[in-house]
């Protein structure tokens, strides 16, 4: 597919993840890895981990990984596009649906909805995980790496940053 045929696949996949990105894009990255890699072909596995790692590691919103498989795909109109997809159609949907939200506070659905949408967010944020570190994991030690990295972070109260100092350094002696 040539990057000008990929620009409008682009604003109607990032157009439809919006919608699903319930507790941020992280929640839709198992289907934009799915689209971009096995359906349209656009990077390699190792790639989605790479561009998901440096957009995760750059400052700004959690859905910049959105814009790096847009510039991956298409250059720099697809990541413009990419990133307008990701973001307009939800942010309009958040804001209608915010004012109807303060008006029901006390609404049994309000309250239900709430309920029901924390452990499918968790459950999806998840499967982001499981899916990248099958990207990212091509041999045993980079798993042993990503293992000791998320039981770390789990148990310690540590700043992430520490952990990419880390991972940096074992990289640089070589280690990866």
């Amino acid at each position: 597919m040539k990057p000008a045929d990929a620009v409008p696949a682009l604003f109607l996949q990032f157009a439809l993840l919006s919608m699903l990105a319930f507790g941020g894009a992280n929640s839709v990255v198992p289907e934009m890895h799915r689209q971009a890699v096995e359906v349209r072909h656009w990077m390699t596995d190792r790639d989605f981990a790479a561009l998901f790692a440096i957009a995760q590691a750059a400052p700004g919103p959690n859905f910049m990984i959105s814009t790096l498989v847009g510039w991956k795909a298409a250059g720099i109109l697809g990541a413009v596009v990419a990133t307008f997809a990701m973001a307009a159609p939800s942010c309009l949907f958040a804001y209608a649906v915010a004012k109807v939200w303060d008006r029901h506070r006390t609404a049994v659905w309000r309250i239900a909805l709430a309920a029901g949408l924390a452990p499918v967010t968790v459950g999806l944020v998840a499967s982001s995980a499981w899916l990248l570190s099958r990207g990212a994991d091509s041999d045993a030690r980079l798993a042993i790496i990503t293992v000791a990295t998320g039981l770390s972070a789990y148990v310690s109260k540590l700043n992430p940053l520490w952990f990419l100092a880390v991972a940096g350094a074992l990289g640089f002696a070589g280690f990866v």
